[in-house]
């Protein structure tokens, strides 16, 4: 039963998180995971599809800004989709029948955070260093695959390991921003339905905690909209920064947890 306290709790993180991350393209699922894990208590590998639940519910209010705005067009956004929607399945079934256990998840959740975090921080304190060229779309079709496979087994679509990486190949963050958010919340209903069927044919805390997944992406939903509303005003840098220190922090946060539980 869901109190109304863990409830509100998870709409406000939610809402908080998703303010910071909607203006750069990732998704507040990659911050999301410890809340939902530290403090709302949600099992391992249920806290995956609730994750991907949350972005399904949090996606259409900034993509919904995005559009608005005229910045949901051109190709990119559909050749994300087309590598991450096969990965997330791939990553969904690793996920359910490799590791499920806490500490393995940790160690893997750190793995991808830590050089997301790395990235971001040194994109932020280096802005002027030269943008490499632009990769082919061959390219980015592989590391959508990639991608989507850990976004399938960290709950996070995939979208906003690609962010930081594209950022760095001299695409803006203007088109970068609403392709990532439209790949994650895509893949994050591909997904979770995915995490639906493995729980209808196989044993475990394997489906989504409704009820704090639709709260945490109500506040996702307001969140993102605003946060996408402010993305003009907001020094990109800055941001970058942040999230940089937060994705690295949590990292590390995981990496500590995951090698004392051994």
């Amino acid at each position: 039963m869901l109190s109304w306290q863990t409830g509100l709790s998870g709409f406000l993180a939610g809402l908080l998180i998703s303010i910071v991350t909607a203006p750069v393209g990732v998704s507040g699922a990659v911050f999301l995971l410890s809340v939902q894990l530290s403090v709302l208590n949600v099992p391992s590998p249920a806290v995956t599809p609730t994750n991907l639940l949350y972005n399904v519910v949090s996606g259409p209010g900034a993509l919904a800004r995005y559009r608005r705005n005229g910045q949901l067009t051109g190709p990119l956004a559909r050749l994300l989709i087309a590598g991450t929607v096969p990965g997330v399945i791939v990553g969904a079934l690793i996920r359910v029948f490799a590791i499920p256990g806490p500490r393995v998840f940790r160690l893997v959740a750190a793995a991808v955070l830590l050089p997301l975090g790395l990235w971001l921080c040194a994109r932020a304190v280096r802005p002027g260093v030269r943008d490499r060229p632009p990769l082919s779309r061959r390219t980015v079709l592989g590391l959508s695959i990639v991608t989507g496979t850990v976004g399938g087994v960290y709950g996070i679509g995939g979208g906003s390991i690609l962010g930081p990486i594209l950022a760095g190949r001299g695409i803006p963050m203007s088109r970068i921003a609403p392709a990532a958010l439209a790949c994650t919340f895509v893949t994050s209903i591909v997904g979770a339905s995915t995490y639906g069927v493995l729980a209808l044919v196989t044993t475990g805390d394997i489906a989504p905690h409704w009820g704090l997944g639709l709260l945490c992406g109500a506040g996702g939903l307001v969140g993102g909209y605003l946060g996408a509303r402010l993305q003009p005003h907001l020094p990109e840098r800055a941001l970058r920064l942040l999230l940089g220190v937060l994705a690295t922090a949590l990292a590390v946060l995981y990496l500590v947890q995951g090698l004392t539980s051994a």
